[in-house]
């Protein structure tokens, strides 16, 4: 037994509310259960009771057992004394405020069944607790769960950029450069990439973006894979075994020596970057080349993502192409059979979906423009959905993404309602509870 399930009880009125009475025997009809406190302080605000014919308006606190009031130190915290009524499992105690004065006390019956459904979600052993139950819940109702979830992910991130935009002095452009950069390391090296763009202000590639190789000199400099004795990147041979002979990786190391010296950098250790398990076409040598070469094709980055009024045009922007050197390589000093490293279709998917499309909602929301906002939503709606563990595993339950909008729910829903068992709290998971009926 848990808090959080006489919270749910109680916040869906799923209790005999024919039997609530107070320690003194006066029959509670419960107005308004209150909204839930995340926070500091009584479980639930703003509740409204009627108790022996008298209306009382205030906040209500839920525990197990009525001496948790004393256990939980209630008693010496004048933030309890607005508390109205403790509604309880078992009363085992008499509570008082910290007057002295004694607070109502009610004890909550349910139907036992509604705890054996919940213990079956919290004690399953699938990553997706509702599994075996999913199936039972109407197809609209999940239809219109995705849709607050896909919602609710947007607005998570908003509050995201809202702080990264801060750190930068509230530079539009820094923000999007930022956000492009772990984008483009793709999950295994995104948090690596994020780190090498703060380290690399978006001003100083913008002084050299008529100039591709100083563009990949800064990067490649600045990622510590230009320097000679700095680890090697897990999973991959140490690049400098190779690097003697090449021309290319020379020229690089002398640019960047100067740069660094011009604007005083500091490159960080190659070691941090991943190889392992990355397709070649992945490697971060090669999506460092794109990135490079991305900002020397655009460098007014903000305003042309920001103006893309078509999701066509929007993924035009990232249609780029790795430079000559790399069509023969993967990693430096080790020739490959020569192929064009272009930034693929579901790469750029995935950075429209995870980047643009949440910047522009903020942007919206933001600058309060409505038209910004519907078009982050409707490049969601657009776009194929994502093709991961997460979005495959829901589509053998029988629940498919039919675009970017639900897959980015099914993720949403999976790190943080399903991976905590927050099933009370999800629309899906409360439905199974009060299936009692029906299995």
């Amino acid at each position: 037994m848990s808090e959080d399930f006489l919270h749910y009880i109680w916040r869906c009125g799923l209790y005999d509310q024919r039997s609530l009475r107070d320690n003194f025997g006066n029959v509670i009809e419960v107005i308004r259960c209150g909204v839930l406190n995340d926070n500091a302080g009584p479980d639930f605000f703003n509740a409204m009771v009627r108790v022996d014919g008298t209306v009382f308006a205030g906040n209500v606190e839920i525990h197990i057992n009525s001496s948790d009031w004393y256990r939980h130190g209630h008693h010496w915290d004048r933030a309890y004394d607005t508390v109205i009524l403790q509604v309880v499992l078992n009363r085992d105690a008499e509570v008082r405020r910290t007057g002295g004065e004694i607070i109502p006390t009610a004890v909550i019956s349910y139907d036992e069944r509604l705890l054996v459904n919940y213990r079956q979600l919290l004690n399953s052993d699938s990553l997706i607790a509702c599994r075996q139950f999913t199936s039972q819940v109407d197809p609209v109702q999940i239809r219109q769960w995705l849709d607050n979830l896909s919602l609710a992910r947007l607005e998570g991130r908003a509050v995201i950029i809202r702080e990264i935009r801060h750190h930068n002095n509230n530079c539009w452009e820094e923000t999007l450069y930022q956000q492009l950069a772990r984008n483009f390391g793709f999950g295994l090296n995104g948090a690596v990439f994020e780190m090498l763009a703060r380290s690399l202000p978006y001003k100083y590639l913008l002084r050299h973006r008529d100039n591709l190789f100083q563009l990949e000199a800064l990067l490649f400099g600045q990622a510590g894979m230009l320097i000679d004795g700095m680890g090697t990147p897990a999973g991959a041979m140490k690049m400098t075994d190779f690097c003697g002979n090449d021309d290319y990786f020379g020229a690089l190391k002398r640019e960047y020596s100067f740069l660094k010296s011009k604007y005083g950098l500091k490159p960080f250790a190659k070691h941090l970057w991943r190889f392992l398990r990355l397709r070649p076409s992945n490697f971060p040598t090669i999506r460092l080349a794109q990135f490079a070469a991305f900002i020397h094709k655009k460098p007014s980055l903000f305003s042309e993502v920001i103006d893309s009024a078509d999701i066509n045009s929007l993924s035009n922007i990232f249609r780029v192409s790795a430079s000559e050197y790399w069509e023969s390589h993967f990693m430096f000093g080790r020739p490959s059979v020569r192929s064009v490293k272009k930034l693929g279709v579901f790469a750029i998917r995935s950075i429209v979906i995870n980047t643009v499309v949440p910047l522009l909602y903020f942007y919206g929301k933001q600058r309060n423009i409505a038209e910004y906002v519907r078009r982050a939503r409707d490049f969601l709606i657009k776009l194929p959905p994502e093709n991961n563990s997460i979005i495959r595993k829901w589509s053998e339950l029988g629940v498919r993404a039919e675009n970017a909008c639900n897959s980015q729910a099914l993720i949403h829903l999976n790190n943080e309602f399903c991976l905590h068992r927050r099933c009370l709290e999800c629309s899906i998971g409360s439905k199974i509870v009060n299936m009692h009926l029906e299995f």
